[in-house]
């Protein structure tokens, strides 16, 4: 029997990318665009971690069988996932007096893991042929204990440099989403999407501080917040071969909503093989980008976190 073999690279009838001849011997094309991967690049991926994205392609070669089940007929499906990202978070808490707080980076000086595997689940349910309705969940603790280098002025205390500072920051994500696609077809689907990704913020310092002039004594600040931002975005998935689907997604949002204003990107590129007729694995990669600014009692200042890295995960389809 004849095996799958990839072509040259050249421009194709979805753009450059790689060809594939599957054992058919017909050409298919496997759009892996250069310009998304530069523009990743230039905001603060490697080559490496951009690359990953076209390795979707690559894996397309798996897909030389023939039978099973199409993801892109699924009414409904199912996707629990392990997420291993690369973290970068910076917090800044002012008090009410308008002591301005201290950009702090949570990885490099409070010592919080700076790369976790963490659960994610996601769950969908088409409403008709074009529309369609998805959620998401994902969270991420973490603790660390640092002697911090350098003072760092928190709400209304002050942890002075060479003592040492206990921390906690824990996150919750939720993501929901009304999609529509304007092109759908046994091969591809393409559409937009409009939702809201709600984030849960806690942050806790606890070690010797002091306020103002006094003395230095244990001292323990708690934060916490629950921002909501609105999201729109793009997504797209093509089917290789009838187990084989690959797709992307990107959010984006800019936006200020009452006591918050910032910024979100999200964008993800997926890979999904049917094992089975309702049973798939895949393989995804993902970037995260977030901003922002709050005025409110329990949080007044900003905070900014950065993900990126690899997923897999068990899909249920039906």
């Amino acid at each position: 029997m004849p095996h799958a073999r990839c072509g040259r690279l050249g421009p194709g009838p979805l753009g450059s990318g790689f060809h594939l001849i599957g054992a058919s011997g017909r050409r298919e094309h496997c759009p892996a665009s250069g310009a998304v991967i530069l523009r990743l690049c230039r905001r603060g991926l490697s080559m490496k971690h951009a690359a990953l994205f076209a390795a979707a392609c690559v894996l397309s070669l798996l897909g030389a069988t023939s039978a099973g089940a199409q993801a892109l007929e699924d009414r409904y499906w199912l996707e629990a996932s392990a997420f291993k990202p690369n973290i970068d978070t910076h917090v800044k808490i002012s008090s009410a007096s308008g002591t301005i707080g201290t950009d702090v980076s949570l990885e490099s000086d409070l010592n919080l893991a700076d790369r976790e595997t963490l659960p994610a689940f996601f769950a969908g349910a088409r409403l008709g042929n074009r529309w369609a309705i998805t959620g998401e969940y994902f969270a991420l603790d973490r603790d660390g204990t640092a002697a911090i280098s350098r003072d760092i002025v928190f709400d209304d205390v002050t942890y002075p440099a060479g003592v040492s500072v206990s921390s906690r920051f824990d996150t919750a994500v939720y993501r929901m989403t009304v999609a529509y696609s304007f092109i759908r077809n046994e091969r591809a689907e393409v559409g937009v999407a409009v939702g809201a990704h709600v984030t849960q913020f806690e942050l806790t310092l606890d070690g010797q501080a002091h306020i103002g002039a006094a003395a230095i004594q244990a001292t323990r600040r708690e934060r916490d917040a629950l921002a909501p931002m609105p999201t729109v975005g793009l997504y797209a998935g093509y089917r290789i071969t009838p187990k084989l689907t690959i797709g992307g997604r990107v959010d984006y949002m800019s936006l200020g909503v009452g006591d918050y204003d910032g910024q979100l990107t999200n964008a993800q590129a997926t890979v999904t093989y049917r094992l089975f007729k309702n049973v798939g694995v895949g393989a995804a990669y993902r970037y995260v980008d977030y901003g922002l600014q709050i005025d409110k009692p329990r949080w007044d200042g900003d905070l900014s976190y950065q993900f990126h890295g690899p997923t897999v995960f068990l899909q249920v389809g039906f």
